[in-house]
């Protein structure tokens, strides 16, 4: 198993604070979701800071434990490969990037207003660069314990994502979208690391 790096460390205490401030201290859920959460463009609580700090937000307990659990089983691996400060711009970029098509996706089909909490859109750009640097380690889900190669375990999540997002058989209410877009900007950010590692500066 991974270490706790510290660019993951602090990530997971920031995540972890907030999911308290906004599910322990009284009076502060509804205020913390309007302040913090992702709003779409025209709603009265949409403020641009949100495309960062819906990031820090979750929905329940179990939203949390399953995306710091891949931030750390999959995050560290590659902070320890790249640097703290290299990760960290990644991971925001991938974030950032999610909630800006989940929200432009959501514009262009006119969906209704909607909110988007979590991390998900970061980890998802987190588990493309890990399938890119390790495509051969072998991953399995809990209710599907089947090693299978990242190469191909990473891809199949996707077009699940996909699938989803384009029908109307989505099970709860998962911003695909928002993963998908985290995947996307992942890949961009990786491929092009990857193509320039050798360049002379």
């Amino acid at each position: 198993m991974p270490r706790l790096t510290d660019a993951i460390k602090h990530l997971i205490f920031v995540n972890v604070l907030l999911f308290l401030a906004t599910y322990v201290l009284p009076n502060m859920h509804d205020i913390m979701l309007e302040l913090f959460a992702l709003f779409n463009i025209g709603n009265p609580y949409f403020q641009p800071w949100q495309f960062v700090t819906h990031m820090f937000m979750h929905g329940d307990f179990a939203h949390i434990l399953f995306n710091m659990y891949g931030l750390w089983a999959f995050g560290s691996v590659l902070e320890q490969m790249w640097g703290s400060k290299k990760f960290l711009f990644f991971y925001f970029s991938a974030g950032i990037g999610a909630a800006l098509i989940y929200t432009l996706v959501n514009y262009l089909s006119g969906n209704p207003p909607s909110v988007a909490v979590g991390a998900s859109g970061a980890i998802y750009g987190v588990l493309v660069a890990f399938a890119m640097s390790f495509p051969n380690a072998k991953l399995a889900l809990i209710f599907f314990p089947v090693p299978i190669a990242a190469k191909y375990f990473i891809p199949i999540m996707l077009l699940g994502d996909l699938f989803f997002g384009v029908t109307k058989y989505s099970i709860g209410n998962v911003a695909h979208f928002a993963h998908l877009g985290g995947a996307l900007i992942g890949f961009l950010i990786a491929w092009y690391w990857k193509q320039n590692q050798f360049r002379q500066l």
